[in-house]
């Protein structure tokens, strides 16, 4: 397995850390970072900034919103920071959810995976060199008269040079969306993935491949663990409980919840509901309290390192081609020593 990495949440706004981590990871051996999109920093800026502070890892946009940027923009700013790297840049894409995309964008959550399917199939004309012509449900290039256009737009030709290898990558959790991952995209993001039902997440993606001509072995599987060598086991469960709550009351509704449903189709259903409605009725704490400490291990690989050496022999069985490995520790120092011993592990499994 390849090992990747994300820029860690105490990076915001500290980008001297994010600097030494990043060239850290790149001396350990590390074989890509990549960089996530909230509602905080975009993920491009900072992926510029410190492949010029790299010479050899590779840099992913872990992800791009989709709809929040025109096709046009998005192949642009792919084709950008491939040139900046010297090729080191990998274009990851990702639906997002309602509550991101029109609670913080002001845009409509719609056709998600449509627009997905568009955007890679404008961005892989773009990258080609072709003449942009486009006529699709989201987008139509050039604009016509009857869609709002004022008529005057002409079918361009990409001024870069072509990068028709920049790979496409995307972050996806429902069947549907894995199918279309499977069809189209060079690689998987994958979350909330446990490597004991891998088959939920795999066997849409491969049947997608499949439709496609491929197989799952045309796709590089990145899934992420966070990794923690400790004695005090416990202590890693309750401080992931909170997100783990957070992930099934907040990041969606009721009735749609990306994270939700694949745990529920991973076979936690009850406990996830339980977790979920108290959630919405405010019951924050509650909530939190009703993680159960194997859910809140589930996908965390922790312990003496012969047990974080079991963990990662999962995923790789599973068929995890790049494990994104979250290193334990508060300080920039201290994630690099857990990353140096994870890299060992890996290299010798």
């Amino acid at each position: 397995m390849k090992v990747a990495v994300g820029l860690h949440k105490n990076s915001i706004d500290d980008w001297q850390s994010a600097i030494d981590f990043a060239v850290g990871a790149e001396r350990l051996g590390v074989d890509s970072l990549w960089n996530a999109e909230g509602w905080a920093h975009d993920a491009a800026t900072p992926l510029a900034y410190l492949m010029s502070r790299t010479n050899r890892l590779r840099f992913g946009s872990g992800i791009f919103q989709v709809g929040t940027r025109t096709p046009g923009l998005v192949a642009m700013t792919a084709q950008s920071l491939d040139s900046l790297s010297g090729g080191r840049f990998i274009l990851g894409l990702g639906t997002s959810g309602p509550q991101v995309i029109e609670g913080w964008h002001g845009i409509p959550f719609s056709k998600p995976i449509l627009q997905t399917r568009e955007i890679i199939d404008i961005c892989r004309r773009v990258f080609a060199g072709e003449r942009l012509s486009y006529e699709g449900h989201h987008w139509q290039i050039p604009l016509g008269q009857e869609r709002g256009g004022s008529g005057m737009g002409k079918a361009l030709m990409p001024g870069t040079t072509p990068t028709p290898s920049l790979p496409i990558y995307v972050a996806s959790l429902g069947p549907k969306n894995l199918r279309m991952t499977g069809e189209l995209a060079d690689g998987w993001l994958g979350t909330v993935f446990l490597p004991e039902t891998a088959d939920v997440f795999l066997g849409p993606l491969r049947e997608g491949a499949k439709s496609a001509g491929r197989s799952l072995d045309d796709i590089d599987v990145v899934v992420g663990t966070k990794v923690a060598f400790t004695d005090d086991i416990e202590s890693v469960a309750e401080a992931a409980k909170p997100g783990i709550a957070f992930q099934f009351g907040a990041m969606g509704t009721r009735n749609q919840n990306f994270y939700a449903d694949a745990y529920r189709r991973q076979g936690w259903a009850d406990e996830v509901s339980i977790i979920q409605n108290l959630w919405l009725e405010g019951k924050r704490k509650e909530a939190r309290e009703e993680v159960s400490t194997e859910l809140a291990l589930a996908g965390i690989a922790a312990g003496s390192p012969a047990d974080v050496e079991t963990e990662l022999i999962k995923y790789k069985e599973a068929g995890v081609n790049t494990i994104r490995i979250d290193p334990d520790g508060e300080t920039v120092n201290e994630r690099l020593d857990t990353l140096e011993e994870v890299m060992a592990i890996i290299n010798r499994i």
